[in-house]
């Protein structure tokens, strides 16, 4: 699927995903950064998209003589949850290919704590999609904000992008990159959710799935929680306990913390784990043995974790009011 023909710019000669990040620390910056990557795109007749939030959506159109050739994404939509974001990247990716685009630019905002989201599953992310895109002449280009960025979100971006692109036009090969595998290994993605301070309003020992939903619905009658928020957590909740009994070992301990506008779910069991780093964000091929009930639960929650410690392996899902983690 890489498509033939020649790729222009810094990822002239490269196959698959040319992935870059650039670190900016003024609104200028990021324009020195941005809009010589788009302009150079649509100059060379190359599919070229934009997935900024409305205040840089806004920034960027205010300096660009002629958007056309240019598609602006909803940066909110696009970046909802990690694994939905693969999905409709891929999507998009294809039917450029199929149109026999031989390169495909990308410029998105990548969610962190400095713009209100867990960053945990978004390093997982950033690591993630040098698989999950490798399949693609992409040239993404992933520009932070070193002004409201964490210092640890901002270390993990240098370790998961291969190449790195600053405001004076330079793109150089990233020192610090790591190999996905290796930096996923090292990930801590089991950060306990603030409402975990407090002891589980619900807690069940070897339930079934039809419990664990039953729990979740009655526990959300007292919650702010949407509705369809509570029926994503419930079909999730069902897939992960399933998942549990079926590749993990007994016993299974569901927990469940309410807060007025959030719910959160621990299940627990004594198995090794998740062995694909990757798993959960990826989509599940035909055929494949397992892990479709992971993704699904990353496609529908409001946060996904998954830790192994002397409990055990646990995933927790949430739903409602982001509870941020740095």
């Amino acid at each position: 699927m890489l498509g033939a023909g020649v790729r222009t710019g810094a990822a002239r000669g490269h196959r698959g995903y040319f992935h870059e990040a650039a670190f900016y620390r003024s609104d200028e910056e990021l324009l020195d950064i941005v809009v010589p990557f788009l302009e150079d795109g649509v100059q060379g007749g190359e599919p070229t998209l934009v997935a900024f939030d409305a205040p840089n959506q806004r920034l960027v159109r205010s300096v660009l003589t002629d958007t056309a050739g240019i598609t602006f994404l909803n940066g909110s939509t696009q970046y909802a949850r990690p694994a939905a974001a693969i999905k409709l990247y891929r999507d998009l990716l294809a039917s450029h290919v199929a149109g026999g685009a031989r390169q495909i630019r990308v410029v998105g905002d990548v969610p962190h704590p400095g713009t209100g989201s867990p960053w945990d599953w978004w390093a997982r992310y950033e690591a993630t999609v040098n698989h999950a895109y490798e399949d693609f002449p992409l040239w993404g280009l992933c520009p932070y904000d070193t002004r409201t960025t964490p210092a640890g979100a901002l270390c993990d971006v240098a370790r998961t992008h291969p190449w790195i692109a600053s405001a004076d036009g330079e793109h150089r090969e990233n020192d610090a990159y790591e190999d996905p595998t290796a930096f996923l290994a090292q990930l801590d993605t089991g950060q306990r959710d603030p409402l975990e301070s407090a002891p589980p309003s619900v807690e069940l020992l070897n339930p079934s799935p039809s419990s664990a939903r039953k729990a979740v619905v009655s526990a959300a009658r007292d919650s702010r929680v949407p509705a369809a928020e509570i029926e994503d957590l419930t079909i999730a909740v069902s897939e992960i306990v399933a998942n549990a009994f079926r590749h993990g070992l007994p016993p299974v301990l569901f927990r469940l913390w309410t807060g007025e506008d959030r719910l959160v779910v621990a299940v627990t069991d004594r198995g090794p784990g998740v062995s694909d780093p990757f798993a959960g964000l990826v989509p599940v091929r035909p055929g494949s043995p397992g892990g479709r009930g992971l993704w699904i639960a990353h496609q529908l929650c409001e946060h996904v974790t998954m830790s192994h410690d002397g409990e055990g392996f646990t995933i927790r899902l949430a739903a409602g009011a982001a509870g941020v983690a740095g």
